[in-house]
C-alpha cells in the first residue's frame, strides 16, 4: 500500500537529486534536498485539506490528481509560474524572462521578491476565504466548541466571510500605503496592486469555490444517475468513457483543488529563494516536495485516516487560517519559512493528538456505560 501510493514519490526524489548532482555537485544536492523538506513541511496542511475534497472522487480522478495534476503543480507553479510573474511584473517576453531566470539569477530573485505583494494578497485572500467558511459553518463535530460554536451562528448571516475578507485586505493594503508614505512615497502604488491581487484572489474564490460547491451539493444526483446509466450499460454491452464515469461534479472539484494547491505553493516558492535563486534548483526541489504532498493526500484518502481522525481537518483550516494571516503579514514584513511551517505543523499536531483523546474516550465509553457517554464526547474541546 504504502509503495504503491509512494512510488512515484521515491521515483522523483531519486531522479532530482541525481539530476541535481549532475547540474551544481553535491552543494545543489543538498540545496534540493533541503527544498524539498521545506515544501513538505509548509504544505502538509494542503494535503489535509486536499483529502477532504479528493475522498469525495472516485479512482479516476484520484489518479488524474496524481498524474495530470503533479504536471500543473511541478511545472506550473514551481517553475513557470515564477517566469510568469517576473515577465508580467518587469513588462517582458516570456523568452526573455526564462533567459533571465537561468543568466542572471540575481535580477530575477529582485523582480520575483518585488512582485511578493501582489502574490501574498491573491494567495492571502484566497486561502483566508477557504477558512472563514470552514470556521462559519455549521458542523456536527467541532474541535474548539468555543470559538466554533458562537462563530457557525454567526455565520448564517449572508456573506459575513466576503465582508471580513475585505476588510483584512482594505486594513492591510492602507497599512502598507501609511508605512510607504513614512519612509518617502516610493512604493505606495503598491498598495493599490495589493488591492487589486487581493479582489483577483477573493474573486477567483467565489468562482472556483461556487462552481465546484454547486456541483458537490448535486454530486449524489449526479452518482445516482451514473449508477442508473452503468446498469443500462452492462446490459446493453455499450462501454462508457472514464470521463463520463468521473462526472462533472469531480472535474469542478478537480479544477477547485489546482487553484487551492496554487495559493498554497505561494509561500513555499517564496520562501525558497531564501535558500537558493536557481531555478532549476527551485524545480527540482520544490518538485519533489509536491509529489510527496500529492501522495500524501492520496494516503489520507486511501486509508481514511480523516474518518479516523475526525480534528485533523479543523486543524488544516486553522493552519490555512494562519498562513493567510502570514502572507499578508509578509507583504510589508519578513517572517522566517521556519516559523511558517512549524505553526501548520504545531496546529495539525494539536488537532491529531485532540483526535487521538476523542478517540480513546469513544472507546471507553463503549466499554463502560454505552451510548449516552459516547455522544457526549464525540465533539471537540
Amino acid at each position: 500500500m504504502l509503495l504503491k501510493t509512494f512510488g512515484w514519490s521515491f521515483a522523483v526524489t531519486a531522479l532530482g537529486l541525481v539530476a541535481a548532482v549532475f547540474y551544481g555537485g553535491w552543494t545543489a544536492f543538498g540545496i534540493v534536498a533541503i527544498l524539498s523538506i521545506l515544501e513538505i513541511s509548509l504544505s502538509f496542511d494542503n494535503a489535509v485539506v486536499n483529502a477532504g475534497i479528493l475522498k469525495k472522487m472516485n479512482a479516476f480522478w484520484q489518479r488524474i490528481f496524481l498524474t495530470v495534476g503533479v504536471l500543473i503543480a511541478v511545472f506550473g507553479m514551481r517553475l513557470v509560474f515564477p517566469v510568469v510573474i517576473v515577465a508580467i511584473s518587469a513588462k517582458m517576453g516570456p523568452i526573455e524572462a526564462v533567459d533571465l531566470a537561468l543568466n542572471n539569477k540575481d535580477r530575477y530573485q529582485e523582480l520575483v521578491t518585488d512582485a511578493h505583494p501582489a502574490i501574498a494578497a491573491f494567495g492571502g485572500m484566497f486561502l483566508l476565504m477557504i477558512f472563514l467558511d470552514f470556521l462559519f459553518e455549521e458542523r456536527d463535530i467541532q474541535w474548539l466548541r468555543w470559538i466554533e460554536r458562537p462563530l457557525a451562528k454567526l455565520g448564517k448571516v449572508d456573506m459575513l466571510s466576503v465582508c471580513i475578507a475585505l476588510v483584512v485586505l482594505l486594513i492591510t493594503a492602507f497599512t502598507f500605503a501609511t508605512h510607504a508614505h513614512q519612509h518617502g512615497g516610493a512604493h505606495v502604488d503598491k498598495a493599490q496592486t495589493v488591492l487589486i491581487s487581493g479582489i483577483a484572489g477573493l474573486i477567483t474564490y467565489m468562482i472556483v469555490g461556487g462552481l465546484s460547491g454547486f456541483f458537490e451539493d448535486r454530486l449524489e444526483e449526479e452518482e445516482e444517475r451514473e449508477h442508473e446509466e452503468e446498469e443500462e450499460a452492462a446490459r446493453t454491452g455499450k462501454k462508457r468513457s472514464a470521463v463520463a464515469l468521473a462526472g462533472k461534479a469531480a472535474f469542478f472539484m478537480f479544477l477547485y483543488l489546482e487553484v487551492l494547491d496554487a495559493s498554497f505553493s505561494f509561500d513555499g516558492v517564496i520562501g525558497a529563494f531564501a535558500i537558493t535563486n536557481d531555478i532549476v534548483l527551485m524545480a527540482l526541489g520544490l518538485g519533489i516536495g509536491a509529489m510527496y504532498v500529492r501522495s500524501l493526500t492520496v494516503y489520507l484518502v486511501r486509508q481514511g485516516t480523516l474518518d479516523d481522525y475526525v480534528y485533523l481537518e479543523h486543524g488544516a483550516h486553522y493552519a490555512i487560517g494562519a498562513l493567510a494571516v502570514i502572507l499578508m503579514v509578509t507583504i510589508q514584513y519578513q517572517i522566517h519559512e521556519v516559523i511558517t511551517g512549524l505553526v501548520g505543523v504545531l496546529l495539525i499536531a494539536a488537532s491529531f493528538w485532540s483526535s487521538v483523546r476523542r478517540n480513546r474516550a469513544l472507546a471507553a465509553a463503549e466499554g463502560g456505560t454505552g451510548s449516552d457517554e459516547k455522544t457526549e464526547v464525540s465533539s471537540g474541546v
